[in-house]
């Protein structure tokens, strides 16, 4: 917990023009066009703000520094905690139920069509931030309209994609000049890591993050899909028996421990030299970089999108924090104008830049930030809000996709079949089994 007292505010707010002079002055060369929103905040207005940690460190630092901002501007008090991602749904759930806590949680994508029942209508901000910068990015709208509606439930605020991480020097000494699309290529690749002591990793724990990640890429590059466009289960295909045949093999170049891995282990693997191909977000680029103990690492590691496989496109989502409002605020224009403040480019840019991308920007004036040009390895990351894959694809954003997602029904299945305890076949039935559960009547 962390409650930015007045005095904490002031100082922050100071170190914040001090240290990020440059960056907020590089902010100044977003687009921005003439918008208007009238949200008078109440007064006496105080804040809770719930969210997901950290994974790079200035995701944190920018995030109370422009809150602190916030707080001297309109003297609204503002409380920020920052949970584990794990927790974060379970504690949005217990604010659901009990009608007290959090005014505004940023949990994950599909949080907002879970509780939707619970929520303040956020279009006004929402169509503001649109206008005021360019239109929203296809997730960006997918995950904050309600399914099938105008109506905005979410203001997404960024998403992590999950590339392919790779060592340069190992996959050029495996034969390869780069990540190869096709599927028959990728594993004879991680074959051959494998046979020089170099192995690839990806985990099927349930991980938030990454497990999710390669799960629905395993499954999405074989062209199969959990439900239909009309939301029907339809996991059991043969696509997806072929998804799984070929996890089976791919696991056996994969060193041990990753049916176990949490979002952090296969990033203190790559630094450690136990794994040297996997797939992250920008986080492992930018802790690498950062530290001279391993900035040798960091100059020979590359991005690559995940292969396209049998789909023509790199299948790949983006792990959006997803903002939203809860009916039981006392003060919703305040929480309003802090969502509408904290997107605006003085603050968003900023944030965007220390943070290397880490949460790509879900509005198209942000394709001008400095950030993208940074550095070549962070290309990949720039459009990770305009995937046309999502948590539940082929079927709308709703609470059966976000509880078959919250449930890990793609990752166990996987998983199931990686480990030799089910056969494809088995796998395949039982995923459509514990997905009607939440697609009810399908």
């Amino acid at each position: 917990m962390h409650v930015i007292t007045r005095r904490e505010a002031l100082t922050l707010a100071g170190a914040a023009l001090a240290a990020s002079a440059a960056a907020r002055q590089a902010a100044a060369q977003i687009p921005a066009a003439e918008a208007s929103l009238n949200l008078p905040v109440e007064s006496g207005a105080t804040l809770r703000i719930l969210r997901p940690a950290r994974f790079v460190e200035p995701d944190e630092v920018l995030f109370r520094e422009n809150t602190a901002r916030f707080q001297q501007q309109t003297g609204v008090q503002v409380r920020v905690d920052f949970v584990g991602w794990e927790d974060i749904r379970a504690q949005t759930a217990v604010t659901a139920n009990t009608g007290s806590g959090p005014d505004v949680v940023l949990g994950w994508a599909e949080d907002p069509h879970i509780f939707v029942d619970k929520l303040v209508e956020l279009t006004d901000v929402a169509e503001y931030l649109g206008k005021r910068y360019g239109g929203w990015k296809f997730l960006g709208e997918k995950f904050g309209k309600r399914n099938g509606t105008n109506n905005w439930i979410g203001i997404p605020f960024g998403g992590t994609s999950g590339p392919v991480v790779y060592r340069e020097s190992a996959v050029r000494e495996a034969g390869y000049s780069g990540i190869p699309t096709e599927h028959d290529k990728f594993l004879d690749l991680c074959r051959k890591l494998r046979a020089a002591n170099k192995p690839a990793g990806f985990t099927l724990g349930n991980a938030v993050g990454d497990g999710n990640g390669y799960a629905n890429w395993l499954v999405w590059s074989h062209g199969g899909f959990l439900v239909d466009e009309a939301g029907k289960v339809a996991i059991n295909s043969k696509q997806t028996v072929e998804a799984l045949k070929y996890a089976a093999e791919l696991q056996k170049t994969f060193p041990p421990g990753t049916l176990s891995w949490s979002d952090v282990s296969n990033n203190r693997a790559y630094a450690a030299n136990e794994c040297f191909l996997t797939q992250n977000g920008v986080s492992l680029y930018f802790a690498l970089k950062n530290d001279p103990a391993t900035a040798a690492i960091a100059a020979d590691t590359n991005h690559a999108p995940m292969p396209a496989g049998l789909v023509g496109s790199a299948p790949q989502s983006a792990l959006t924090i997803n903002a939203m409002l809860f009916r039981h605020s006392r003060f919703p224009n305040a929480a309003k104008a802090y969502l509408a403040f904290m997107m605006e480019r003085e603050q968003y840019d900023p944030w965007l830049q220390k943070c290397l991308g880490y949460w790509a920007h879900p509005l198209n004036a942000y394709d001008r930030s400095a950030v993208w040009n940074s550095d070549p390895k962070l290309a990949v990351f720039k459009d990770s809000m305009n995937n046309r894959f999502w948590n539940g694809w082929k079927g709308p954003i709703n609470q059966a996709a976000a509880a078959a997602t919250a449930e890990y029904v793609m990752v166990q299945m996987c998983a199931a079949v990686a480990s030799g305890q089910q056969t494809p076949e088995a796998a395949a039935r039982e995923a459509d089994r514990r997905a009607r559960r939440y697609y009810r009547g399908t």
